[in-house]
């Protein structure tokens, strides 16, 4: 039998991030043998992961990340089923580590079977599973691209924003990280009135109408009225027709124009858990 030293433990620990008694076990049962070892332990993960398949991963961490040049942002949510081990500061670091990685590729499905260390994303979260003994997944995979690309990540990483704006000029950070800001407490369903699908259109305009009719508003006037109430609803609703939550005399587009008359927001992306 191969002589397992602590070395050997913590090396296994290191590759895997599984637990030292785990790590023994494996190390064990492969009689030193490193690979097989840590295929050993892969496998668990595949044993764990079939059985919880059908189980909730509504925690997690969301994390934002941006490239060098500010043109390319992700926001990524590494989901698991408990807030303990959401909390926990290796799980934070791995969705770190994701998001970073995931800035090279277009598609959730791409980024999926990214290398990560010698082993797949989707190979490292079956292993994770194994290792955690929860459901572990990739939740929301969001990209956005534009001039200038700034984010935001609420306490506790339940919340990640990326917001893009047309110019890349001096104070484009801050303006951004504030309306990423506003992204995340206001929830927005889309960037401007264009971006509000039909069905939600219709839908809201016949809620409007209902509410008049109990009202006794006559029928005549029914499709004026609830015009107006669209309005309302755009202005709640879509990001750069909101009040802006620092300064409410301004819209969100008035207040990315005290920077440059000229600045627009042209697109943002928002995750959270749940």
């Amino acid at each position: 039998m191969a002589t397992i030293t602590a070395a050997d433990v913590n090396k296994l620990r290191t590759i895997t991030g599984a637990g030292m008694m785990d790590c023994k076990k494996a190390l064990v049962e492969a009689e030193g043998d490193f690979d097989l070892a840590i295929e050993n332990l892969r496998k668990k993960g595949q044993k764990v992961a079939a059985n919880r398949s059908d189980r909730e991963s509504t925690e997690g961490a969301v994390i934002a990340a941006v490239n060098a040049d500010k043109t390319v942002g992700v926001v990524v949510s590494l989901n698991c089923e408990t807030d303990f081990v959401g909390k926990n500061e290796g799980f934070v670091k791995l969705a770190t580590d994701f998001a970073a990685l995931a800035l090279n590729f277009d598609t959730k499905e791409a980024f999926l079977a990214a290398d990560y260390n010698g082993i797949t994303v989707a190979e490292k979260l079956i292993e994770q599973t194994g290792v955690i003994g929860e459901k572990i997944e990739i939740g929301a995979f969001e990209r956005l691209e534009g001039a200038f690309i700034g984010s935001y990540i609420h306490a506790g990483n339940k919340i990640a924003t990326l917001t893009a704006l047309s110019k890349n000029i001096e104070g484009a950070d801050e303006v951004a990280k504030n309306i990423s800001m506003q992204a995340a407490a206001m929830a927005p369903i889309a960037l401007n009135e264009d971006g509000v699908d039909a069905e939600t259109i219709a839908k809201e305009i016949e809620i409007a109408k209902d509410v008049l009719r109990q009202e006794g508003k006559p029928e005549a006037m029914l499709d004026n009225i609830a015009k107006g109430k669209l309005a309302r609803f755009f202005k709640d609703n879509t990001l750069v027709n909101q009040d802006y939550i620092k300064d409410n005399k301004l819209s969100v587009a008035a207040y990315a124009k005290t920077l440059d008359k000229d600045l627009v927001v042209t697109g943002f992306r928002r995750a959270a858990l749940g």
